[in-house]
């Protein structure tokens, strides 16, 4: 069965793989997460096959080209919060 993650929170999950990863390594390993956006929901190891970088020494690096290859509208109005403080 798999999971849900809302955007805010996906450093977590991404903290759980083992570093350094690839990214066919990483996109295995989270085929089965489900990412929440503000414009509705996509396969976390499906944005993780479309960054650019081919290696991630990190979870912060691989959620830095996440955030990069994500439209604007999937995390929402600029300047907006979740409201998760």
């Amino acid at each position: 069965m798999g999971r849900e993650v809302k955007l805010g929170r996906v450093e977590s999950t991404l903290e759980e793989l083992d570093y350094p990863a690839t990214r066919a390594e990483a996109a295995a390993e989270l085929e089965d997460v489900t990412v929440l956006l503000a414009d509705g929901e996509r396969n976390l190891g499906s944005l993780v096959e479309d960054v650019q970088s081919n290696r991630f020494e990190s979870a912060a690096d691989l959620e830095a080209e996440l955030h990069n290859a994500l439209p604007r509208e999937a995390v929402g109005e600029p300047y907006q919060s979740e409201g998760e403080g």
